[in-house]
């Protein structure tokens, strides 16, 4: 996905990205619940609308990142989810006024800042700041967005109807970006199969997570999400000739273990009743 966004990026804007992704989700999960025989009718639109509030806006980062940055950057930045995450839940300690803050929730947020300190030199040298600033708020953004996956999940929502409102969500953002940038670029055969592609995977994505992370283990889900920066390190070299430095990859694996370790705080955490810890990817 991240590949066809990058790829429509040098003619289409994030508005039209984000439109055509969110319009093609809506279709297809339409069609999912008719042929299926369920409804899209819910009981908690709140919920729904705070959900696609922070995932569109999220994505919206995530697309402007994937544009700006290497491929692999961009989709690093965006997996510090989790340690966002982690940032969350020692901010309710604070707030709460808990006395026990878990170090190993410390150290797992100090890894990942440094992570993200050395994935993002190199685009201070190349005067990319803004772009790495922009991916970096993806990460935050997203977290949020999928702290209200789990919470939908619980709510006994079906994963196609989770995926039709932020599908809905991001098509009316999408057409509101495209009203105030001027609104639609001609479709050639191209640009038609890479937005087409961007849809059918990223919907199938948002689909197969949101079933991950209602029904799988937290601590599985979370590891294998990280086999994602491993192939946009790979398809950013051979489709786009991204730079490999020591750094940044220094800077990739920092983030991973402590993306794993985050997640791995959180599940064991999960025995206490009085906690709520969510991940997804």
């Amino acid at each position: 996905m991240g590949v066809c966004v990058k790829l429509a990026s040098s003619d289409y804007g994030t508005g039209e990205i984000v439109f055509y992704r969110g319009l093609l989700g809506v279709v297809l999960m339409a069609g999912a619940a008719r042929l299926h025989g369920g409804s899209l009718k819910t009981r908690v639109a709140g919920m729904h609308f705070w959900r696609s509030i922070a995932g569109v806006a999220g994505m919206c980062f995530w697309f402007y990142a994937l544009a700006h940055l290497p491929l692999a950057t961009a989709v690093t930045l965006n997996y510090m989810s989790s340690v966002w995450i982690a940032v969350f839940m020692l901010g309710g300690a604070a707030l709460l006024g808990s006395a026990r803050v878990d170090p190993r929730l410390v150290v797992a947020v100090l890894l990942g800042f440094a992570g993200v300190a050395l994935v993002l030199r190199p685009t201070i040298e190349q005067q990319q700041l803004w772009h790495g600033l922009v991916g970096l708020m993806s990460g935050v953004v997203a977290a949020a967005a999928y702290l209200q996956v789990g919470a939908l999940g619980r709510a006994g929502e079906p994963e196609y109807r989770t995926v039709f409102y932020f599908s809905l969500g991001g098509a009316l953002v999408g057409l509101v970006l495209l009203a105030a940038s001027g609104g639609f670029h001609p479709l050639d055969l191209r640009g038609f199969a890479l937005l087409i592609g961007n849809g059918v995977l990223a919907t199938a994505g948002q689909l197969l997570m949101t079933r991950a992370y209602s029904t799988g283990r937290a601590l599985v889900n979370a590891s294998l999400q990280y086999l994602a920066i491993a192939f946009s390190f790979g398809y950013g070299v051979w489709l786009f000739d991204d730079p490999v430095t020591a750094t940044a990859i220094a800077g990739m694996l920092l983030i991973v273990a402590a993306g794993v370790f985050a997640s791995l705080l959180r599940v064991r955490r999960a025995v206490v009743p009085a906690s709520d810890p969510v991940n997804t990817a």
